[in-house]
């Protein structure tokens, strides 16, 4: 375990962007690779929209998505029906596997990860699902072998029938927080994506120990595919420990739009509740959502969770997704990754390394924006939320950086579609703003 460090940065304005990183689809070996549609010739004169919407989302890598890209490109009239084909989404089977599966998913490294898939045994198709992913505490151990349990105590107390859990997996060389796994997470959504029909604005990420401590790391790093955050018994100062937590600088700003639900015993020998008294002071002050349950006597363990299940149940059924909020934020010090909020991202820092601070509004068709310490930015754009049959207004700092009409294009709505397979997330264009050097704060 890590000795954290409990002081955590506060970049006092607030808004930025965080980008997913264009990747290939990775191999998975998995006994949900059979149930992959084959890529047959579909008939040239009349081709099945909800058919190839479903082999775009269960392509195996990059190229084959492509290939299909192009067959749903050519094959919709407009934009407008493409993106109704996409929001309709893929055509789910019952003939999948329910109950414990058990699979490796490859990176595109050749790095394997066992994880596990709990399905309902009574899966409907029809329906869409919540997902809780669930991290493990213990990240110092050795890698995990295919088979071995990743979840003390079994699985069988995890089988609900209404919801999906995921159980990933990390170990010495692949902690919570590393950028392997800010990779492999969201790999593993879509991989379940692909089979399962799941409600993508339900889906919860959750964690003991080592796990709670990851779980403060997507919340600070990448918050765009989770409706909340459950930390248990964790603490986020480790997230700044050089040695081994990545030496990450934390902004709070970025945790202003997601809920967390924190829990940690009075006397834990690792982190008791009174280490994170700092981290608590901050989320008071910045008006941070969130619940912090201070289990009275309690250890490092759960022994809790039977008496505190209904209270957290309860909170994530209030805390839905909101996939395309009016308003967001976000601090980036970095444009490789993490540096995408929803439908903002940072494409150019000042000053490369130091802290860019990005905050917009959208009122219709009115973008509001705040840029300090960014010198490019794009913001994604949503059919549904902008009227793009009229012009477009961007204030930057107080001054027009943009007016005029934004087209849409069926390239852009299918790549940013490749990267979230996300059917509530779905872009139609993508308007790059570059600000100028002397409105740059």
């Amino acid at each position: 375990m890590v000795i954290p460090i409990v002081s955590c940065e506060l970049f006092i304005p607030s808004w930025v962007v965080r980008f997913k990183m264009l990747k290939n689809s990775p191999r998975v070996t998995s006994a949900l690779c059979c149930l992959l549609l084959p890529l047959t010739a579909l008939a040239a004169d009349a081709p099945d929209p909800q058919m190839l919407v479903t082999q775009f989302w269960q392509a195996g890598d990059a190229d084959e998505r492509n290939a299909i890209a192009a067959q749903l490109s050519e094959n919709a009239a407009n934009v407008a029906t493409l993106y109704d084909w996409m929001k309709d989404g893929p055509q789910y089977s019952d003939d999948v596997p329910t109950g414990i599966v058990e699979s490796v998913y490859e990176a595109p490294d050749g790095t394997t990860y066992p994880y596990v898939f709990v399905i309902p045994e009574d899966y409907d198709p029809e329906t869409r699902y919540p997902v809780e992913f669930a991290l493990h505490g213990g990240v110092g151990r050795p890698k995990p072998e295919p088979g071995d349990e990743l979840w003390r105590g079994g699985y069988d107390n995890l089988v609900r029938s209404d919801r999906i859990t995921v159980l990933p997996s990390a170990w010495r060389e692949a902690y919570w927080w590393h950028d392997s796994q800010a990779d492999t997470l969201p790999a593993l959504l879509d991989l379940l994506k692909a089979s399962y029909n799941i409600n993508e604005n339900r889906v919860v990420l959750t964690g003991v120990s080592d796990g709670g401590t990851g779980a403060y790391f997507f919340a600070f790093k990448q918050p765009t595919e989770w409706a909340a955050f459950l930390p248990y018994i964790g603490h986020p100062g480790v997230l700044r420990s050089e040695q081994s937590g990545g030496g990450y600088r934390l902004y709070f700003e970025n945790l202003m739009g997601k809920p967390l639900y924190i829990v940690n015993g009075e006397n834990d020998r690792l982190y008791p509740a009174s280490s994170l008294a700092s981290f608590m002071q901050i989320l008071e002050e910045q008006e941070v959502e969130h619940i912090f349950r201070v289990i009275e006597g309690g250890g490092h363990n759960t022994q809790w969770m039977p008496q505190e299940r209904p209270a957290i149940e309860e909170f994530v059924a209030e805390h839905p997704r909101d996939p395309m909020p009016d308003s967001l934020q976000w601090v980036a010090d970095r444009t490789d990754r993490y540096q995408r909020n929803h439908w903002i991202e940072i494409d150019e820092l000042a000053v490369a390394g130091r802290p860019a601070l990005l905050q917009v509004t959208r009122n219709d068709n009115v973008f509001s924006v705040t840029a300090r310490g960014v010198t490019e930015f794009t913001l994604l754009l949503n059919p549904e939320e902008v009227d793009l049959s009229e012009p477009l207004l961007v204030n930057v700092n107080g001054r027009i950086a943009h007016t005029g009409m934004v087209r849409q294009d069926k390239a852009v709505l299918l790549e940013r579609a490749a990267l979230d397979l996300d059917r509530e997330q779905l872009f139609t264009a993508a308007l790059t703003i570059q600000v100028n050097s002397d409105q740059v704060e």
